[in-house]
């Protein structure tokens, strides 16, 4: 799960490594504009929906919080 969403996430957001940082929130790669722009593309590719509680900086810190987010929205589903 973790490579399909690197390659959807690479694929919409090229000039954003999301293997290299652990910290892309806290760093300001990405900030609350391109967490939704995420949100967006992870519900649309993947068919889910990630509940307004589950949008926050920690969940969007890293490619592994990433995917556990989706993971858990996906069996949640």
């Amino acid at each position: 799960m973790k490579e399909k969403i690197l390659a959807v996430l690479s694929e919409n957001f090229p000039g954003i490594d999301f293997t290299k940082s652990d910290t892309l929130v806290d760093d300001e790669v990405i900030d609350s504009f391109k967490i939704i722009e995420v949100v967006t593309v992870l519900s649309e590719n993947f068919n889910l929906e990630i509940p307004y509680d589950d949008i926050s900086g920690e969940n969007f810190n890293s490619l592994d919080s990433i995917t556990k987010l989706v993971e858990r929205c996906i069996k949640d589903e």
